[in-house]
């Protein structure tokens, strides 16, 4: 019998100085397609932010050759188990931003919030510390899985945070253990925040499948979202995890995520397989 090809999908980013991003989009593009990957990299003068999926070998292949460079030799690559259908092409792109917050410039290598490594967080819950997670993902993120003790700013989209920080105020003087799926959106919006008077603010080093990953089924409830065709993911299998996802036609426990065409723009939500017979204008969230 012939073995199962395994798969193996990655994400990762750096906000570092990118000079020419159209040049860098080129080499990048041709890189990728030596090792037969799928999936996307974002590219700006800010940094770069990108999810692959390939056979793991070829993934394993395409980090130890991007290691050799000075760029990506302190990046951490992200990993979990992929189908070999997370992505159906490569797309590899120039944005203004990595990931949009429309705040202009920041300085985000000097003015970030200080680490919260994934182990000092599970310390903190441990010890019952007064702290608060400030999810600063999306809102539909958000229901398929977070942390205890998670404020959700009902974000509909990441460059929203500037208009909703009145509504934040009250969290000023707390301690605050910013969380996202990988670490980018709290590295800039960490910046923004501390400019507004956050004064014991921190981020999740590396983010939430990172913890994870590491924490299998303890404080982090449900499954993370992933931008790819699994559209969420244990990152670990734990026999403690438990879904949190409901339904949100009937409340019952699922998630699995369609895209709701009734409004515009079409927002993603969550519906089990008896309501999904009954709402026509839902169709299955594939997002590449």
């Amino acid at each position: 019998m012939m073995k199962k090809e395994s798969y193996t999908i990655i994400l990762f980013y750096k906000f570092t100085p990118i000079k020419n991003p159209e040049t860098f989009k080129v080499q990048q593009k041709k890189i990728a397609e030596k090792f037969n990957l799928k999936g996307r990299m974002l590219i700006a003068k800010e940094g770069i932010n990108a999810t692959f999926e390939g056979l793991t070998q070829d993934i394993k292949a395409y980090i130890k050759q991007q290691k050799k460079t000075k760029l990506f030799a302190d990046i951490v690559f992200k990993d979990s188990v992929g189908n070999g259908k997370g992505f159906t092409k490569l797309m590899v792109k120039t944005r203004p931003e990595v990931v949009t917050l429309g705040v202009g410039e920041l300085n985000i290598k000097k003015d970030t919030a200080p680490i919260v490594t994934a182990m000092q967080l599970q310390k903190m819950y441990q010890k019952n510390d007064d702290f608060v997670i400030l999810d600063l993902r999306n809102d539909f993120e958000i229901q398929a899985g977070h942390f205890e003790k998670t404020v959700n700013p009902n974000l509909r989209k990441f460059k929203e945070l500037p208009e909703k920080l009145k509504e934040l105020e009250y969290l000023k003087n707390q301690k605050v253990v910013a969380v996202c799926t990988g670490g980018i959106r709290c590295e800039k919006a960490t910046v923004l925040l501390k400019k507004e008077g956050f004064t014991n603010l921190y981020q999740l080093k590396d983010g939430i499948h990172t913890y994870m990953k590491k924490y299998p089924g303890r404080h982090f409830k449900g499954s993370l979202f992933v931008f790819d065709n699994r559209m969420v993911t244990p990152v670990e299998d734990s026999e403690d995890r438990e879904i949190i996802g409901q339904c949100f036609y009937c409340k019952a426990e699922c998630e699995e995520f369609y895209n709701d065409d009734s409004v515009r723009p079409s927002k993603k939500v969550i519906c089990c397989d008896v309501c999904i017979v009954r709402h026509k204008k839902l169709r299955p969230a594939v997002p590449v």
